[in-house]
């Protein structure tokens, strides 16, 4: 169906499914990246146009889910189910991770699928600077979907092969980098707790 959509609407059609991947389609972004690569190859589309679309199509889905947050977040953050499983001081945890580490947090969240909407919508809940946000979401956009493209249009004969290959890394690296963020976050407010702690009792 994917393919049917972009075939029939071309660079339109990338941006269609992007965006409405974004916006809770149950259509992971690597699939239209990859058919652009495809057809490019092929030469029913130029690869200079669609890794640009593509590129784009992705950014403007990310930037539409961060104001998103931006927007309702509140609204639901005072819903009294969402208030059983996040409290106030959940929350001011949460907030000072991305105010320390934001940036951070979208970059690795960027490439992980099921949780990059999550961090981004979020990012906007808890009001990290717009412009931080773009330049994080950005620098992992400029390599993670070039990366995605160029495999799809040099092996597009093995791309089922090579995309599960390249995705059981990518997950390890992600896993990786958010563990380590976690723990830096960790020690960070848990330093903050004792120094607190220690200057009441003083």
């Amino acid at each position: 169906m994917i393919a049917h959509v972009i075939g029939s609407l071309s660079y339109a059609g990338v941006l269609l499914v992007l965006l409405a991947g974004s916006l809770g389609v149950p259509v992971p972004e690597e699939l239209p990246i990859a058919t652009a690569g495809v057809l490019s190859h092929r030469g029913v589309m130029r690869w200079w146009l669609a890794l640009p679309t593509c590129m784009v199509g992705v950014m403007s889905g990310d930037i539409v889910l961060y104001w998103v947050g931006r927007r309702y977040g509140e609204r639901v953050l005072e819903h009294r189910v969402v208030r059983r499983f996040l409290d106030a001081a959940r929350l001011a945890q949460i907030e000072a991770a991305y105010r320390r580490r934001g940036a951070l947090i979208v970059f690795l969240a960027r490439n992980v699928m099921g949780l990059r909407a999550t961090a981004f919508i979020v990012a906007g809940v808890v009001r990290l600077s717009f412009w931080k946000f773009l330049v994080a979401d950005g620098i992992a956009i400029g390599y993670g979907v070039p990366l995605n493209f160029a495999i799809a249009y040099f092996f597009s004969e093995h791309l089922h092969a090579v995309m599960a290959e390249v995705h059981r890394v990518e997950r390890w690296l992600m896993l990786a980098g958010l563990t380590a963020a976690a723990l830096i976050t960790y020690v960070a407010l848990r330093q903050r707790a004792l120094a607190t702690a220690a200057a009441a009792v003083r």
